[in-house]
């Protein structure tokens, strides 16, 4: 049997997280974020992970620590209970000792080909350079960020993937790449290897003001401006769905969630003005044709 411990809370973990599951592969444990209250009435809501293992009713024991400290506390279970860990989006910062309670360390998932995009947005960052692939990299944890010694690696195209949909494409392939070498791992017969940091890159933490477009560049961009219609492109898939890339029109925050380029211009496709529902564009860039 192999025993470890699932480390991560949100959809992207899930995703892994069930695949695991589904393919005969369950951990032992699952340790995720706090229950948060959510929406306007801020109700208490599970993480994506928790949900996943208390609808599907496994046998699986579910540890929720709220900080650094209570993830400490539970070193001595967690690593009597598994020899590794596996981490996917696990958002609090795990100490050096941790890692190394365990007999064979915490293997993680980082979805960019290490070491180009490491840091917390991978993803986006990838996206917005205009990069054509990304992937997916199986990575030894130690005590600095995504800078461990690699297990294995995927390569997986962008094409005209929007984040989320390239997102998910990405857990699913981590996991299935998980399925294969998790056998392998558990019985010590891969060798990590050691990342060339010379070519290493990293990603930034992502504001809203990230996402913004000047409706002046929109409006070239619309207007056949390609490197414009390109570099908005990119801002519309890379943050969609949330922040959302977003600009004004005629003094409305609106997001802009779809478009596409035609002839050198920008076409937008779908439309989100604040406090109201996402809408369709019709008849092209001649007029907006929808309520503002």
């Amino acid at each position: 049997m192999i025993r470890y411990v699932f480390l991560g809370t949100p959809a992207f973990a899930a995703v892994i997280l069930g695949k695991l599951i589904d393919a005969g592969l369950p951990p032992v444990a699952l340790v995720c974020n706090p229950d948060r209250p959510v929406g306007r009435k801020q109700v208490l809501t599970p993480p994506e992970t928790k949900k996943l293992v208390v609808n599907k009713k496994l046998p699986i024991k579910i540890y929720q620590p709220a900080n650094k400290e209570e993830l400490l506390a539970l070193s001595p279970t967690l690593s009597g209970m598994a020899d590794f860990g596996v981490l996917a989006a696990y958002a609090l910062i795990i100490p050096d000792s941790f890692i190394q309670s365990f007999k064979s360390g915490i293997l993680g998932i980082h979805p960019s080909l290490l070491p180009k995009y490491r840091g917390a947005s991978p993803v986006q960052s990838a996206m917005l350079a205009g990069e054509k692939t990304t992937g997916t990299t199986l990575f030894m944890l130690d005590n600095e960020v995504d800078h461990g010694p690699i297990v294995a690696g995927r390569e997986l195209e962008i094409g005209n993937s929007y984040y989320q949909e390239l997102a998910e494409e990405l857990a699913g392939t981590s996991a299935e790449l998980l399925v294969e070498i998790l056998p392998d791992f558990s019985e010590g017969k891969l060798i990590p290897q050691k990342q060339n940091h010379s070519l290493a890159t990293m990603s930034k933490k992502f504001r809203t003001e990230d996402a913004y477009i000047e409706p002046d560049d929109l409006e070239q961009a619309r207007g056949g401006d390609l490197l414009k219609a390109k570099e908005i492109l990119q801002k519309i898939r890379a943050f969609n769905q949330e922040p959302g890339a977003f600009t004004f029109i005629e003094g409305k925050r609106t997001k802009l969630l779809r478009a596409r380029i035609d002839d050198g211009k920008l076409f937008l496709e779908k439309i989100q003005k604040e406090g109201k529902d996402p809408c369709d564009i019709r008849g092209g860039n001649a007029a907006w044709n929808v309520d503002l």
